[in-house]
């Protein structure tokens, strides 16, 4: 019996000696993220579809009662296993976990905040790319998919500083593929190339490549105000959309009414087909994305009262290090108070997060990557 006692003793303190890194496992398919109220209405309920919107961009199928994230207090847990990602996209998650947990906020903490966590998701190019699946090179895309002959004219965009040349296969289900040519319309000569596909959980993948096809972060701002994938998802708000102003007709090229029927009839097809779906995303209300964009807004430009529930701090505490700093409102959503922008922030902080790039939807001096 003495021998037994010793033996669960010995047992014991070894766990409790242990340091709380020592106890994160490297295949641990589990993340543990921190909701902060940013807003007057703001609520961890709204925050996890939030979440989910922002999962289901990078992939995510979000099976119905499969319960991958679950929420207690101001906590929220996700399990890649149980969310409906494909191999390769659990394994890039994993190289990013895996940073996130050897950060001093996760240290120390055992959270990291939710609203880096969705903007190191979206708001890096390259982590998009990665998980989402969008291939280096434009090639490896299109040999996926037959494009049709018929193809679309743009003189007039809402988005591009040049001229656009549409192509597209065939929608086959929650299958087909569009390629934006950014032209010169003096010579023709291509400035780059933009792609939309659809994928298996109604959601689009976005892709922007250069004159030579290989995979880049944003569109040139010299030609295109595209910016970034985020800013396609927050533009498209997951939906294939139409013309928005008439277009000059063009030889060789689908007329202005045949070319915008064709991209309402893929639309209304689209959305009929995403509707249907099972998931725990509900693409009947359309405004839901708002809430992934608000939780990346919230933390790039956060207010003194959201620093102090990230921070753990007294919101005096939080004023007097932010003194100096000057403040903005955000046009869109001026009920996020009197904001300051992450980057001047983040060296106050009582603890070290893991850095974000510079912006989420725009070009960004700064872009960070961390997966192979």
């Amino acid at each position: 019996m003495k021998k037994i006692i010793l033996l669960f003793s010995f047992i014991f303190l070894s766990c409790v000696s242990e340091t709380y890194s020592d106890l994160l496992e490297t295949n641990d398919p589990s993340l543990f993220l921190k909701w902060n109220k940013a807003y007057e209405n703001d609520d961890i309920h709204t925050s996890v579809i939030g979440l989910k919107w922002a999962l289901s961009y990078i992939g995510a199928k979000l099976p119905a009662n499969a319960n991958g994230i679950t929420a207690s207090g101001n906590r929220i847990a996700i399990d890649l296993n149980k969310l409906g990602f494909s191999e390769n996209a659990k394994n890039k998650l994993h190289q990013l976990h895996e940073t996130l947990k050897n950060t001093p906020e996760y240290q120390l903490t055992g959270t990291i905040d939710l609203g880096r966590y969705v903007s190191l998701l979206l708001g890096s190019s390259e982590h998009y790319y990665k998980i989402a699946g969008v291939p280096e090179n434009l090639n490896t895309l299109l040999n996926k998919y037959t494009l049709k002959p018929e193809k679309g004219y743009v003189n007039d965009s809402g988005v591009s500083l040049e001229h656009r040349i549409i192509r597209f296969s065939e929608q086959n289900g929650l299958n087909q593929l569009f390629v934006s040519s950014e032209i010169n319309p003096a010579d023709g000569t291509v400035l780059e190339y933009e792609t939309i596909e659809l994928l298996e959980n109604g959601q689009l993948r976005f892709g922007i490549f250069d004159p030579n096809g290989q995979r880049k972060n944003n569109a040139d701002p010299v030609h295109s105000n595209a910016g970034k994938p985020a800013k396609c998802m927050w533009c498209h708000e997951s939906s294939i959309q139409p013309l928005f102003s008439i277009q000059n007709n063009y030889n060789g090229y689908l007329s202005y009414n045949d070319f915008q029927n064709t991209l309402l009839n893929y639309r209304v097809s689209h959305n009929a087909i995403k509707n249907s779906l099972s998931g725990e995303i509900d693409f009947s209300q359309t405004q839901q994305h708002t809430l992934t964009e608000l939780l990346y807004i919230s933390f790039m430009e956060p207010s003194a009262e959201r620093l102090s529930l990230e921070w753990n701090l007294p919101l005096a505490e939080v004023q007097s290090r932010l003194s100096g700093l000057t403040t903005h409102v955000y046009p869109e959503f001026p009920f996020l108070g009197n904001l300051y922008n992450r980057k001047d922030v983040e060296a106050l902080a009582p603890f070290q997060g893991l850095a974000v790039s510079d912006h989420v939807r725009e070009q960004s001096p700064n872009e960070v990557n961390y997966i192979n």
